[in-house]
């Protein structure tokens, strides 16, 4: 069995939370999730990512302004410093130890930044024309489609170069992070999916396919070649 390291989320009284969806999306495609405790000791980091297979991180509140280099504008929501530190240097000690990794939605914005990348901390109000991105209404519809780049290895992973997500985020990644390579893009241009060619399987979604996967195939496909990297 297959060890899936997965990034909880921390509530306003300090409680532990996760979305069944991330765990049932792994577990179909025969990984077994763990929760991951949200502790900044980098000698237990290390230690969990030893006993894992694969480490999913997962949505959740803005990444830190501060993190990329810019100050906290009005339009920047809700931030958890916590969890900015804890999954920056569980993802930096994933890609040291050759980990498989998995980033959605506020994932992909960790990874983008980890690697000195920068957001938007408002699509709206930063990104002229843009579509409307913030769907929080309808967490399990398409809304609008992406365009995947041909080649990519999500394109490999879904074996389509267009397909419709559904799309629950204000932010999104505005400058690529070093060795990050944009593979999938929104019709207002922004970067809705990317991955490391270099790596073992290093690879990130704007959107939450833990919520298509159980109707949609290429949602959980993603999940499937994510499981299967981490066998190798």
């Amino acid at each position: 069995m297959y060890l899936i390291g997965v990034t909880p989320a921390e509530d306003e009284q300090g409680h532990i939370t996760i979305n069944p969806e991330y765990l049932d999306a792994v577990a179909r495609a025969g990984g077994v999730p763990v929760l991951l405790p949200l502790t900044e000791d980098e000698e237990a980091q290390a230690e969990l990512l030893r006993r894992v297979d694969g480490l999913l991180l997962t949505g959740g509140p803005d990444v830190h302004p501060r993190l990329y280099g810019e100050e906290v504008l009005p339009v920047c929501g809700k931030i958890s410093e916590k969890r900015d530190a804890v999954e920056i240097s569980l993802f930096r000690l994933a890609l040291e130890m050759g980990l498989p990794v998995l980033g959605i939605c506020r994932g992909i914005q960790v990874m983008n930044v980890a690697l000195g990348g920068t957001l938007y901390q408002d699509i709206a109000a930063q990104l002229p024309g843009a579509i409307d991105h913030p769907c929080y209404d309808t967490p399990r519809d398409k809304v609008h489609e992406v365009t995947v780049i041909e080649g990519s290895l999500l394109h490999r992973v879904s074996g389509l170069t267009h397909f419709s997500v559904n799309s629950r985020h204000h932010q999104g990644i505005r400058t690529l992070g070093k060795g990050l390579v944009a593979t999938a893009y929104s019709k207002d241009g922004l970067v809705e999916a990317v991955d490391d060619p270099n790596a073992r399987f290093v690879t990130a979604v704007q959107w939450h396919p833990e919520s298509l996967a159980d109707r949609y195939a290429e949602a959980q496909a993603i999940f499937n070649a994510f499981v299967e990297a981490c066998r190798a």
